[in-house]
Parts: C-alpha cells; sequence; structure tokens
C-alpha cells in the first residue's frame, strides 16, 4: 500500500485545520487545541437514508444501532463499556445525508477511540449474526412505535416528507424506514450494505482537541490504512427539483392529539447556498422565539396560537431543496381556519412589510450565538468539520458559514419569501382531535 498524502494545512477558521487523505481514501481532519485535555473522534459516512435503494429504507439508521453491537475484536456492548469506563461519552445519528459516530474522550485514550472506529468500520460484518439483527431490528420497531406512530403529532415529519418530494425522490422517506422493509430483509442484504457504503473511501475521520496532527495521521495509518478501498460506491439517486412545488398538497389527520396543529412547508434551496443562508435568516425573522413575527402577531398578539408550540425552522438537507417548516397549535376556542388564515397572513407579510433592523439584527444575533455554541464544545467543532468535508469537500469552508447568514439583506429575505413561500408551493399538514383517521 502506497504511503498516504502529504498533509495540507487549511487557514480561515478560529483553530487550524490540517487534513490529509490515506492511501485508502479516507480522509483525516484534525483540529489541535490544547484548552482541555478532551479529545473528539467524529466518523462522518457518506450514506444516509438518501442512499437507499427501493425495499430497503431504514438500513442507514439500524447500522446507527447495529455499529455498537459488536465488531471483529469487539464483543458486543463492549465498545460503549470501553468508552464509557474510560470516562468517555459516545453517540451516533443518522439522517437522509449521512451517518455519523462520535466519542469524546481524555485524550490519553484517543488511540482507543480510533481503533475502536477502525474496527468496526472494518470488521463489523464477520461479527454480524442473525441473533443481533433480529434483536436490534426490534429495538428500531419499538422505537419507530414509540417516536412516530404512538404519540401525538409523532408522524409529522413521515407525512410531511412525501408531500415534499415525490415518490423515488432520495428525501421522499424517513430515515426511520417502514415496517416491513425492516422485516423483509435478511442477513446478507444486510452485509451487502454495509459493506457498499461502511468504507475508508466513503468516510471522514475529524478529530478535534489535545493532540497534534502528526500524532492523529500516524494513528489513523495504524488502525485504518489496512481497510480496504471498495470501489464503485453508488451514487445517490439524483435529488434535483425545481426549488418550489409548482401545485399545492394538502392532508388532514384525525387522532389522539390534544389540540389542532398546524404543518406548512415548502422546498426552498439545498443548504449551502447562498439562497438557503438568506432562507435560514428568513426562518428566524419569522419563527424564532418570542421576537418573531409568529409569536409577536399570533400568540401574543391575536392570541389565537398557543405560545410554546409556534414557530419557524429549515432542515438542513445538502442534496436538494431543503425544507422550511411553520408550525402552531391553536388555542381553546380558536378555529383551525383562523389559526391557518393568520400563519398565511404572518408568511405573506414577508413579502408585503420590509424586514425591519431590529429584526434582521436580532435574527443574526440568535445565528451567531447558536453557532458559536455549536463550534464551542470539541464534539461540535468535530461534527461541523466532518460536515463540510464530507458535503462540500473542504473543513474549513466551515468558516464561512457565519459570514454568509450575517452579509444577508432585508431585500434578500423579501426575495427569499416571495419565491419560496408561495401559496401555491405549500405542503398544509392539519391534524384535528378525534377519533383516529
Amino acid at each position: 500500500m502506497t504511503s498516504p498524502s502529504a498533509p495540507v494545512a487549511k487557514t480561515g477558521y478560529p483553530w487550524p485545520i490540517e487534513t490529509t487523505r490515506l492511501a485508502n481514501g479516507l480522509r483525516v481532519v484534525v483540529s489541535e487545541d490544547r484548552t482541555a485535555p478532551v479529545v473528539c473522534v467524529n466518523l462522518w459516512y457518506d450514506v444516509g437514508s438518501r442512499h437507499e435503494p427501493p425495499g430497503q429504507t431504514g438500513f442507514a439508521h439500524l447500522f446507527e444501532h447495529l455499529m455498537f453491537e459488536g465488531s471483529q475484536h469487539v464483543k458486543k456492548t463492549e465498545h460503549m463499556k470501553l468508552v464509557q469506563g474510560n470516562g468517555g461519552s459516545l453517540n451516533a445519528t443518522t439522517n437522509p445525508d449521512r451517518t455519523n459516530y462520535f466519542e469524546t474522550m481524555p485524550s490519553e485514550h484517543l488511540e482507543l477511540a480510533l481503533w475502536l472506529e477502525a474496527d468496526r468500520m472494518g470488521g463489523l460484518v464477520p461479527a454480524l449474526t442473525q441473533e443481533t439483527l433480529d434483536n436490534q431490528r426490534e429495538v428500531v420497531k419499538n422505537e419507530r412505535r414509540q417516536r412516530y406512530e404512538n404519540v401525538p403529532y409523532g408522524d409529522a415529519w413521515l407525512r410531511l416528507l412525501p408531500m415534499l418530494y415525490p415518490e423515488g425522490h432520495p428525501y421522499h422517506h424517513a430515515t426511520i424506514g417502514s415496517m416491513e422493509d425492516l422485516n423483509a430483509a435478511g442477513l446478507d442484504t444486510f452485509k451487502a450494505f454495509h459493506q457498499q457504503y461502511y468504507a475508508p473511501n466513503n468516510a471522514v475521520l475529524t478529530v478535534v482537541g489535545d493532540t497534534t496532527p502528526s500524532e492523529v495521521f500516524k494513528l489513523a495509518e495504524k488502525y485504518f490504512g489496512a481497510i480496504a478501498t471498495v470501489p464503485d460506491i453508488p451514487a445517490a439517486p439524483d435529488g434535483r427539483l425545481d426549488y418550489p412545488a409548482t401545485e399545492p398538497v394538502r392532508e388532514t389527520v384525525t387522532g389522539a392529539v390534544p389540540a389542532a396543529r398546524i404543518y406548512l412547508s415548502h422546498r426552498t434551496f439545498p443548504f449551502g447556498t447562498d439562497e438557503y443562508d438568506a432562507v435560514t435568516v428568513l426562518a428566524t425573522i419569522l419563527g424564532n422565539g418570542r421576537g418573531s413575527r409568529l409569536y409577536q402577531r399570533l400568540a401574543d398578539g391575536a392570541r389565537i396560537a398557543q405560545p410554546d408550540y409556534i414557530g419557524a425552522y429549515g432542515v438542513d438537507l445538502a442534496h436538494a431543496p431543503a425544507p422550511v417548516i411553520i408550525t402552531a397549535t391553536v388555542k381553546d376556542g380558536v378555529s383551525v381556519e383562523t389559526l391557518e388564515n393568520g400563519l398565511a397572513e404572518v408568511i405573506q407579510s414577508l413579502v408585503d412589510e420590509p424586514v425591519t433592523d431590529d429584526e434582521l439584527n436580532r435574527a443574526k444575533a440568535l445565528l451567531t450565538t447558536a453557532w458559536w455554541r455549536q463550534v464551542s464544545t470539541v464534539g461540535g467543532r468535530a461534527d461541523t468539520l466532518g460536515r463540510y468535508a464530507t458535503q462540500f469537500g473542504d473543513p474549513s469552508t466551515a468558516a464561512d458559514r457565519l459570514p454568509k447568514w450575517l452579509a444577508v439583506t432585508a431585500d434578500d429575505v423579501t426575495e427569499a419569501a416571495a419565491e419560496t413561500l408561495r401559496p401555491d408551493s405549500r405542503a398544509t399538514l392539519i391534524y384535528l382531535p378525534g377519533e383516529n383517521s
């Protein structure tokens, strides 16, 4: 095997960044920070629910669970015990765009964390048994019941995605997957999915904290360098769509909910674009906190919405037009039609009434705080750098995000609202209390 490429220094970020790529394709990103004797190891795999072929929905999320159930040299549940027993914490998450696994450890245990991640990258399949698969399949099915099916409004995301993205689109289904697909797939199918996507040339390893780039690069080569490249990893289906939808869609659900709730959603632009930066500021002005237009006009002003259940936010998806979601719950004695009309009026006000300096400055202050909160910990910073390396090819481009939010103007917000929040492109989901429909 040839040696890894020479490290490349990155600038333009508040902390130093150095990167390299091993001969097997694994990208390694290191940001040294000697503030505290801790280190975070974060692996981003470029596989999420958007990569799942028909009949295999929920696979990426199921592997989020299976990756903790033992690998070639780590017994079942031992990964978690080794991390926590040495003073660390760990977790994993899956979304439509990616899966990531991460540990924050005392820095003297950096090597342990890297060995654990390498063993389950290269050695999960030999340890995967039918018993383990069946056990974790039931765990995921129970998670679907508890988080989505048996709680009020829990299936809103499951319903909104098909309303926003057509059949066959990579964002059409949620990461939790369907019960039918989870039940139908056999052990060999799951093994094949892992062998296809959980590969060094489909991953970014990010390490942030009390270490040096040279130490990380050496350990990465030691533990990951012998894992074979996977050729011809299939690309996700093409996610390109018209940015605003071309016609409205609507669904009303009657069920066991305490009050009527409305979700309004629109396709906008992909995360990472200048246009989506404007949408991010727009959503903050529209629905983030007590100073937002929605709260001021519908909860505090007209008093037709419950103050604790009103807001707007974007879902930061990078490979197709990302959705913005606006939601509110009616107050007692208020009709759902009254609240829907009120929501529509406030949304339209972003087109008809210029954004004020106070609104714009407040939104930028909130986004600034959120950004620095995200990158103030080694874990948050590792996740951010891993994201930008995976989705945009260069971790240092993370430094651009906050300045781009701060550069958004009132006119940019108005233009984004006029283009993306049109009534004829709206997906409307309404929950009504009553017998299940």
